[in-house]
This record gives C-alpha cells, structure tokens and sequence, in this order.
C-alpha cells in the first residue's frame, strides 16, 4: 500500500471530509480523492461511506488502524535516530471510561516521563464500548471491560472498579424508609449516566432477581455530575468507591445495602507495537491502578 495514499486515507478519516483533509495535507480536494480510490483499487475494496463525515468500512477500519501505526513507528524511528524536530511531540489517543477519567487514570499519566514528549489524546467512552475505538483505529490503548483482546492489541487486567450503591439521606426519607429496598427499588427514581450504562439495573436484578431498576431515570453524562446528582436527592445511583467514600464520610450520603456493591473488571487493551511511549503509558496505567483499583494485579 503506497505511503501517502494510506496517509490521505488517515488523514480523511481524521478530519471527516475530503475538502477538510486536502487543507491538512496541503494538496487540492481532487488529489484526495484520486489517492482514496487508488487505495481502494489496489485494494479492492471499498475504504470509505461517502457519507459527511465520512464513514470507514471494516476495510477501511483495518487500514486507518495501519496508517497510525505506521506513523507511530516512523516518528519513534527518527526520534531514535536523532532525526525528530525537537518541537514535534508524539500525539497517543486513548480511549478511558468517564469513571476511571474522574478518579485514577489522571494521575497515572503524570507518572509517564515528560522527556518522552507525548501528547494524550483521551477520548471519553464507555468500558463496555472502548475496544470499538481501538478496532476502528480511532486510539491506541483503551481501558476496557473486555478481556477479549481486540485483534492486533494485547490486554492486560488492571483490577476491579468497585460501585457502591447510594442515596442522600433526604431521598432514603421519601422513598424507602420502612420500605424493603428489593421490593421498591422498580419503583423508585434512579440516576444513569446514559442509556449505555447498566451498573444500576445489574445491581437491581441482583437485589430483585432479575428485574431492572426502576422507569424513573435520570440521565447524567458526567461522572461529577452524576455523583452530585444522586447527592441532590435526584434518585439512587452507584457510586465508584472513591467518589462514594468522601460523600458517606461527610454524611451526605448513605449506603443502600452495606452487603453489596458491583465490581466491574477493567483491562488495558494496546496496540501490539514496540512505542516507547506507548509502553511507558501502559506501566505508568499498571503501576496507578495496583494502588487505586481493587483486586488489581
């Protein structure tokens, strides 16, 4: 595959449209779309949905998945050979659920050696969804949910994120006091963060044998801002350990059932590439959850 038709290719799928990459690469819209369906000629394939923003297909998500290795390893080569402009950091997109984004991710990229210049580039997902992200080739490391390792990536566990479930004290007095809890809990007013996220209605079916949590649902797509809702008395939700622990110290919340809580398993999912800020990331990532996740390996 020539070089510069697989970065056009790239650089479209980054930028979303032929007119947008032809301004990136500094070349007219016509000599993107000519590289785009050499590629695909060559190929034989189609790339790309001539959608706006353009869609990858499956081939085209193996492809761009090529293009950003393979601009990786060229930078990581010249850097190495002392051919690297000294102004030129090393762009690492990593896709992080909002809930390790709030509480320990932060800090493990602190401890990733600033002399190897790397710009993070996170991208706020689901763990039930981060490995689509790396499949697609959209980043190169992903905490996940999935021990499943995507194709072309190692995986590696990172411990449990444990969620704890929890109210204000205010909402326990209007919805569930002398109430038993498994017989309310489909009734009552929950918080969500979106229509993605399934900790509360496990939970529930845990308590309930099977049911759901209940039709009153708030959704909150952030994790501070879910965490002050449930404060708010807006309904129950399941906290992670570390936002939940300060809030029941300080009595602004309580502990639904002190028995039970949800673990979520995480994974650090990569790319199968010999980066040194790649590798660096990952054992910083390692290192960070041992200390803040449970059952953490």
């Amino acid at each position: 595959m020539p070089v510069d038709q697989v970065r056009t290719l790239l650089a479209v799928a980054d930028e979303g449209t032929f007119d947008a990459a032809a301004a990136a690469l500094h070349v007219t819209p016509s000599a993107v779309s000519q590289r785009v369906k050499a590629l695909e000629q060559s190929i034989g394939r189609v790339l790309l949905q001539r959608t706006k923003p353009v869609r990858l297909t499956p081939s085209g998500e193996v492809v761009v998945r090529f293009a950003r290795q393979l601009a990786r390893l060229e930078l990581d080569a010249r850097t190495e050979l002392g051919m690297a402009d000294s102004g030129e950091p090393a762009a690492l997109p990593i896709a992080v659920n909002a809930d390790s984004l709030a509480t320990w991710f932060l800090p493990a990229l602190r401890r990733v050696p600033v002399e190897l210049r790397t710009c993070f580039e996170l991208h706020r997902e689901d763990q039930d969804h981060t490995t689509t992200l790396l499949r697609e080739g959209v980043v190169m490391a992903a905490v996940t949910s999935s021990p499943n390792a995507v194709q072309g990536c190692s995986v590696r566990a990172l411990g449990r994120m444990r969620y704890l479930p929890v109210a204000s004290p205010s909402y326990v007095d209007r919805w569930l006091a002398d109430r038993p809890l498994r017989q309310v809990l489909g009734t009552v007013p929950v918080v969500l963060f979106d229509r993605h996220d399934d900790v509360q209605d496990s939970f529930a079916r845990r308590l309930t044998r099977g049911r759901d949590a209940g039709p009153l649902r708030h959704y909150v797509p952030s994790s501070e801002g879910f965490a002050d809702a449930v404060t708010a008395g807006m309904g129950w939700g399941m906290l992670p350990t570390a936002q939940a622990e300060p809030r029941l110290r300080a009595g602004t919340l309580v502990r639904l059932d002190p028995a039970r809580a949800v673990d979520v398993p995480l994974y650090w999912q990569q790319w199968k590439l010999d980066s040194p800020a790649l590798a660096a990331t990952a054992e910083a990532v390692a290192a960070t959850a041992a200390e803040a996740l449970d059952g953490a390996r």
